[in-house]
């Protein structure tokens, strides 16, 4: 239960002032991601910048472009004229001059009413000198000297979407602020007295009236306040999952190493120094008596699947299950086209469980699941849902962890009797964003490529060069090359100005005949599988594709990789797609196609492609150049999305939430102390819900 404390700003935002149901739709739009705005959703949108208008010079004396405040004497009023596009125009003056106010599509009443004649007034908004003589458009702000008073000097300026005014979102803020209850204490009092912190209302007040500038930086204490209130809510509730996974007793999974050195033998090649090492590693965990949590994290090609099938046939050997949850069934089916062969060498059953399986494959798949006689299930999060029952699932391993969220993790994990877990990314990902997606885990880094992977020539091409880059690929496809085409969307968009990926292959297609195929998200999965099965086995050399290539597609003849409009793409799903060139025997080739004018961030971006393949070091520099979001591609179901946090300047304050939190766990794991009572508020006020649950579960 949520502690009712928190209820007013749990409430909808239709209870504020000024929201009405027609501005309910474009203030969800604004603040949401749920179906409906709640004061807290308002509460938490907090100002991007501000707006002083403490300056009052005198009208001759006015810089141009500045925001001012004039206290002038209202002169007279010139109406537009009745046909025409000239504007209402107001004259108003000081003892330096006169000033000209105007007005598109005014209505002449009610500036009457607001500037009579002969009266003064308090005018803010944007001065300028336009042809010589000083003059404000539209006016913000056009006040008495009682209104003026009342006035802040300072004016927030909130990120804005269509259909509403900033004024009723100042309204609406004023309404919000005014609910936030008086909050428990959770912080620790001497962490607070050294930090110099307000408590959490007043700090968020403070987001919300900036006095200066500074105020909305990210090393302003007020921001720095609520953003470690925020990282605490997270490291919290990942130290309570881990804790609940520990918690639960685990089985020592005495292995004898037979079916994972029948598996070794199997391979076409010899494992890297850092495979072997992640596998003893992993081995290690399997024989102690407590849960394995571990985090597999390998650059793309770094051989985290075979990894994974020798983790499995361990566990297999101490006689359970192991299952393998993908995000795409596209990722699931290459990974049983990699694992199938090399567990039949080792007389092992593998079967794949999706969401499309026909009712009666998937009732012999779940018989003979349930039966033990599947030892490793491949699938997507089908895995978890419904009635899908192993005989004795020891081992869960989750590829592309960040795509899942918590729950979907745990739901796997208990299909078994404390199963371990293995979770694993193909994103290699700088500390911050481990512990903030992961938490505190056991980490396995692969380091190494194994033998045979071919460095990739990275180029940067502008959009003007698309002929040559058609004729080249021609050629190459002469030669028996194959290629992936890759656009950033499936069909036209009125927003943005895009090659699509369905006119792409028209135009190709027109060239290049049959030889062109086509793969998108949006096409139904046998469709995909049909266009990736083409591709695979040569019918098509060329594949004009989405992103849904990006993770997992194994194709050793593909060595051509265009990126069209490359400057759209985050830099580590940029290296996420070469990843999938490379990995055959022929030189391969990376086209990054820019679309001219590039700005200072997209220009970095290509810059970064063209000098280095080193996954780790890219992930680095995109936490630097576009924040954690672009790390892990498009947010997704189970990422934190935080709201006040900023890891590229806050990633001390996550090691001291980190810290904290195992601090608390360590002396109060049920958080029942009365610092306890108050981080179960933080966890709520935060929506780390599924914590307080686990804490429920025991």
């Amino acid at each position: 239960m949520r502690p009712p404390i928190l209820n007013p700003l749990f409430q909808p935002a239709s209870a504020l002032s000024g929201i009405g149901p027609r501005l309910m739709k474009p203030l969800t739009k604004l603040v949401g991601g749920r179906p409906e705005a709640r004061v807290l959703d308002v509460v938490f949108h907090i100002p991007w910048s501000m707006i002083d208008r403490s300056a009052m010079p005198e009208i001759a004396r006015a810089p141009h472009g500045a925001i001012v405040t004039i206290k002038a004497l209202i002169d007279r009023h010139r109406p537009a004229p009745p046909r025409g596009r000239a504007p209402y125009k107001v004259y108003a003056s000081d003892e330096t001059g006169e000033l000209e106010l105007v007005f598109f599509h005014a209505r002449e009443d009610w500036l009457r009413k607001a500037m009579p004649v002969g009266e003064t007034r308090y005018i803010s908004g944007h001065f300028e000198w336009f042809n010589g003589r000083p003059q404000m458009v539209h006016p913000d702000h056009i006040l008495t000297r009682e209104a003026f008073e009342a006035m802040p000097p300072v004016e927030p300026v909130y990120p804005m979407t269509a259909g509403l005014a900033a004024k009723t979102m100042l309204k609406a803020n004023d309404s919000a602020l005014a609910l936030i209850p008086d909050l428990p204490e959770w912080q620790d009092p001497a962490w607070n007295d050294r930090a110099a912190w307000d408590d959490f209302s007043t700090s968020l007040k403070h987001l919300h009236r900036p006095q200066a500038a500074t105020d909305l930086e990210p090393n302003a204490p007020a921001l720095r306040r609520v953003a470690f209130d925020e990282l605490l809510a997270s490291q919290l509730a990942l130290a309570l999952t881990r804790h609940h996974i520990r918690r639960s007793k685990g089985h020592a999974r005495r292995h004898d190493g037979r079916l994972v050195e029948r598996i070794r033998s199997a391979l076409p090649f010899s494992l890297t120094p850092s495979q072997a090492g992640a596998i003893a590693e992993i081995r290690a965990d399997l024989d102690r008596p407590d849960r394995m949590l571990r985090l597999l994290q390998g650059d793309v090609g770094s051989g985290k699947t075979v990894v994974a099938l020798l983790a499995m046939a361990a566990a297999i050997e101490a006689g359970g299950q192991a299952a393998l949850m993908a995000p795409t069934e596209i990722l699931a089916r290459q990974h049983l086209a990699t694992i199938a062969p090399l567990a039949e060498a080792a007389g092992l059953k593998t079967a794949i469980l999706t969401g499309r399986d026909g009712q009666k494959a998937r009732r012999e798949t779940l018989a003979a699941l349930e039966s033990g006689t599947i030892d490793i299930l491949i699938g997507t999060h089908a895995l978890f849902q419904g009635p899908v029952e192993f005989k004795n699932l020891a081992l869960a391993v989750v590829d592309e962890q960040h795509r899942f969220g918590v729950h979907q993790r745990l739901k796997l994990a208990e299909k078994g009797n404390a199963a371990d877990i293995l979770v694993m990314t193909a994103t290699p990902i700088p500390r911050t964003l481990v512990l903030t997606y992961f938490g505190d885990m056991d980490v396995s880094k692969l380091l190494e490529k194994p033998a045979g992977r071919q460095p990739v020539d990275t180029r940067s091409v502008s959009m003007d060069r698309l002929d040559t880059v058609r004729d080249r690929i021609g050629k190459a496809i002469e030669g028996g090359a194959q290629v992936y085409w890759v656009c950033p969307l499936v069909s036209e968009s009125d927003v943005l100005d895009l090659s699509t990926a369905t006119s792409r292959f028209e135009d190709l297609q027109g060239r290049f005949g049959n030889a062109v195929d086509l793969l998108h998200g949006q096409m139904p999965g046998a469709k995909k599988d049909e266009a990736m099965a083409r591709f695979q086995a040569g019918e098509t050399r060329i594949l004009v594709t989405t992103t849904v290539v990006e993770v997992g597609v194994d194709v050793p003849n593909a060595s051509i990789m265009v990126i069209e409009h490359a400057e759209r793409f985050g830099l580590s799903q940029l290296h996420q797609l070469r990843g999938r060139i490379g990995r055959g025997e022929r030189q391969s080739t990376c086209l990054l196609v820019y679309k001219p004018g590039l700005g200072e961030t997209a220009r970095a971006r290509l810059k970064a492609m063209r000098e280095t393949e080193d996954g780790f070091r890219i992930a680095e520099m995109d936490l630097k150049l576009r924040g954690e979001g672009e790390i892990l591609g498009t947010r997704q179901s189970g990422t934190p999305g935080f709201r006040f946090a900023r890891l590229e300047s806050h990633a001390d304050l996550l090691e001291a939430a980190r810290d904290d939190a195992r601090l608390v766990l360590a002396r109060d794991p049920d958080l029942r102390s009365p610092r306890g009572e108050a981080l179960r508020v933080l966890l709520y006020l935060f929506e780390r819900d599924e914590a307080i649950q686990l804490l429920k579960a025991g």
